[in-house]
């Protein structure tokens, strides 16, 4: 045997040395590695995510974007708790969202992450006022004590106050507008002082206008009360506001706007945006639609590697069985 060669135990430490999960900086709130979810339904196995890779810093503002089935509300479910993943590794501010007990996963959807839902009237209880509604996570706690009450009650005030529902407080939702009852739900899911808040197509039933005013109170609640906030939107407004827009496709990330505000020589400030195609472990890339279609590239694509750079073109080779 050539003593150069690896033997079958160096092939397989290697092996599941790369299995395992990336090193993350000490500053990711979210982190998702080859993340795999399987639904099996009469016999049909759909893999709605396939080896989804994602990491947000604590902190950040994001949006995940993405065609109806690409997978992005199957992410945001694994992520608020309501899902476990199939394989792979997925950790929101150290909670391994893959080994927890079901009494772990309780206290994780009270106290670790907020969640908003699509539909205003999901989010809200209808025979409690604004106030009850947002006190109510915390007094499901189960926390007692000398000063509970008033901590509580001081909590409520000062969430009602950044998201400038004050006047509110003593309505119930039947006497709320859509975007009232959506600001009232983000308060409500920041209540216990989560590190993430996770939000499902919040402005998808409210006009422009007013899904410009919620989506406002999620950057209060990012800039101010400090929360990570994680968007899955359609609203092109919405995710053209935050500095990353993730788009996922086929259950994979595919592609990634960032986005920063740069000032000129005169100090007038604008805000440049750059793509990229995210590279996973094996190589593999998801190249837009758009620039596809472009050049008209299908099937086969030329590769060069340049100095700095690799360069891709469409096909131009002859077949030879033509």
């Amino acid at each position: 045997m050539n003593s150069e060669q690896p033997t079958y135990e160096e092939l397989r430490r290697q092996a599941l040395a790369a299995a395992e999960p990336r090193t993350r900086r000490a500053d990711t709130a979210i982190a998702c590695d080859r993340l795999v979810r399987i639904f099996s339904a009469d016999g049909v196995e759909v893999q709605a995510l396939q080896g989804l890779e994602l990491a947000v810093e604590r902190g950040d503002l994001v949006a995940l974007v993405g065609a109806s089935g690409s997978g992005k509300s199957t992410l945001l479910n694994i992520l608020a708790g309501l899902d476990v993943p199939t394989a792979g590794s997925a950790t929101v501010e150290g909670f391994d969202l893959l080994g927890m007990s079901a009494k772990d996963r309780l206290r994780y959807r009270r106290e670790a992450v907020g969640f908003v839902w699509q539909q205003t009237a999901r989010n809200l209880l209808p025979f409690l006022t604004a106030a009850q509604n947002i006190a109510l996570p915390m007094q499901l706690t189960g926390r007692r004590g000398r000063g509970a009450a008033g901590r509580q009650a001081d909590r409520v005030a000062r969430l009602l106050e950044a998201l400038e529902i004050s006047d509110l407080a003593d309505r119930r939702p039947a006497e709320l507008s859509g975007g009232q009852q959506q600001r009232v739900a983000i308060a409500v899911a920041m209540a216990n002082d989560p590190a993430v808040l996770l939000a499902d197509e919040p402005t998808g039933e409210l006009d422009s206008e007013t899904g410009a005013a919620i989506f406002e109170a999620f950057r209060t609640v990012n800039r101010e009360l400090g929360a990570t906030v994680v968007i899955v939107t359609h609203d092109p407004l919405v995710a053209g506001e935050v500095r990353r827009t993730v788009a996922i496709r086929d259950g994979r990330t595919s592609s990634e706007v960032l986005r920063r505000t740069v000032t000129d020589e005169h100090g007038a400030e604008s805000v440049s945006e750059r793509e990229y195609v995210m590279l996973d472990r094996t190589g593999r890339v998801q190249l837009p639609h758009k620039f596809l279609e472009a050049l008209g590239m299908e099937h086969r694509v030329a590769v060069d590697l340049a100095a700095d750079h690799i360069e891709v073109r469409p096909d131009t080779a002859q077949d030879p069985s033509a």
